[in-house]
């Protein structure tokens, strides 16, 4: 079920809260915990209620080995948790990676099995082994099976994150506030919901018919093209991913939950370290606590820093995906922060404005691995945005141009996205996200008067009638 289709606008959401606020009202509230649980599964279950069962027992061999780790914090079972956990992760998401992988590079012919991933699988595990290692730290608080059970289950999360944290979550989860309707987390909650509509639907959905064309054939891309595309799939990603955690953080509003934040403005970084800073937030907090620190972080020595660096990105991008475009993509990622590493210890100040446009660009440059169906295709497009398919401008700008001719540059019927128009609609989304603040910093200024409401209702209204089409969330895949 998505969040921006008509049955879970009108049935499921609608539904879940009045039931959840119904028996709260009642002071039933340890079966209003159970709806939200049950709705969740419910939520789930609408993908393919077959991994109904794994998800369940996921969270009950977390439940029992964290508290056998609570009672007795030792290390084989902590061990034990992880090897799990990581287990299933590798099965449902790598075994036909790695199986193609051997194929590919020893030229042989081992069979590959039809797994499907169960969808989350990614974002329940991790928040799964992040509590289970914050167990054997002694940092969990004997919570009960039900809140567990919320916390790993609670369905604005469940599919596409952020990823929780249970200091973070259950104390929530067993407040009174959180049992008491409040119109102005509703209206807040709303408007954030709507507003992430907005994106999703307006936005990212209509730049998808820009960037696909020209990642399914890179080999037309032309130089315009390329970039075209590459922009435009940057920017579709960037509201895409805004758009889910401004309704996964409303829907949490309107049941009187924070959410963590998990998206601030990442283009208007000034380093790829400050863009991992706002990038997938709790990713990022993940790695860095449970996988970087661990590993030795910096307090190694330089060499030792850089490998550590590198595993955790290229271990990050592996996350996002099982394909070697995502392990270049990650490694990327690693070069950039390295690369950052160096500058700050010359202590030279970098300008703003450059910060800025080199940190974008190389985000952009690797987006394109990130978007493109194989290695091969992604070398292709980037060796276009390189100029190495030539410089060929759009027919239907020749008459504005025709001082170009004298330059060798050509005039062609072009794919559809290399309109010079359609570049400066592109360049004129990254002067809106950079001056532009996130939903749930403008919430700050909505105040409760008629005419507010008003204009949120036929906002939201317009959108929601703006729907001619249900499309996944980018970070579904993942």
């Amino acid at each position: 079920m998505l969040f921006n289709s008509y049955e879970f606008i009108f049935l499921f959401l609608p539904i879940t809260l009045f039931a959840f606020f119904f028996l709260s009202r009642l002071k039933f509230l340890k079966l209003a915990t159970f709806v939200l649980v049950a709705a969740s599964l419910v939520f789930y279950s609408y993908w393919d209620y077959r991994y109904i069962p794994l998800l369940i027992g996921s969270i009950l061999f977390n439940y029992k080995i964290g508290k056998m780790i609570e009672n007795s914090p030792r290390q084989w079972l902590l061990v034990i948790g992880l090897t799990v956990n990581i287990g299933l992760l590798s099965f449902f998401k790598y075994t036909c990676f790695f199986l193609y992988s051997c194929n590919s590079l020893l030229s042989t012919s081992l069979p590959i099995p039809e797994i499907v991933m169960p969808i989350g699988i990614s974002f329940f595990t991790f928040t799964q082994i992040a509590y289970l290692v914050d167990a054997y730290r002694g940092e969990t608080k004997g919570y009960d099976l039900l809140s567990y059970s919320l916390f790993v289950t609670f369905f604005p999360h469940l599919i596409a994150g952020p990823i929780l944290y249970h200091k973070d979550m259950i104390p929530q989860f067993r407040s009174t506030s959180h049992f008491t309707f409040s119109h102005e987390n509703m209206a807040r909650g709303l408007v954030l919901f709507g507003l992430g509509l907005f994106k999703k639907v307006l936005i990212a959905d209509k730049l998808s018919v820009l960037a696909g064309p020209v990642f399914d054939r890179p080999e037309v891309a032309t130089f315009l093209d390329a970039w075209g595309g590459a922009l435009a799939y940057t920017f579709q990603l960037y509201f895409d991913f805004s758009g889910y955690t401004d309704m996964a953080l409303g829907i949490g509003l309107m049941l009187n939950v924070s959410l963590p934040i998990n998206f601030n403005s990442p283009y208007r970084a000034t380093s790829i370290i400050d863009f991992w800073k706002r990038w997938h937030i709790t990713l990022s907090t993940f790695l860095k606590k449970y996988l970087y620190i661990p590993l030795g972080g910096n307090r190694c020595g330089e060499a030792r820093k850089t490998f550590n660096v590198m595993v955790t990105m290229l271990l990050g991008g592996l996350w996002h995906g099982a394909g070697w475009t995502f392990v270049i993509w990650g490694g990327l990622h690693g070069v950039y922060v390295l690369i950052n590493h160096g500058w700050r210890k010359l202590d030279i100040p970098m300008p703003l404005i450059l910060g800025r446009t080199l940190t974008f660009i190389a985000v952009v440059f690797a987006w394109v691995f990130f978007r493109a169906q194989s290695v091969s295709d992604a070398i292709v497009l980037v060796r276009a945005m390189f100029g190495g398919n030539g410089f060929v401008l759009p027919q239907q700008n020749a008459h504005f141009l025709r001082f170009f001719g004298g330059l060798g540059i050509e005039f062609a019927n072009v794919q559809k996205v290399a309109t010079l128009e359609k570049i400066a609609l592109l360049l004129g989304l990254y002067l809106i996200v950079l001056h532009i603040k996130e939903n749930q910093d403008m919430l700050g200024y909505l105040r409760p008067r008629w005419w507010t409401a008003v204009g949120a209702g036929i906002f939201v209204a317009v959108t929601i009638l703006s729907i001619n089409k249900v499309t996944e969330f980018l970070y579904f895949q993942f």
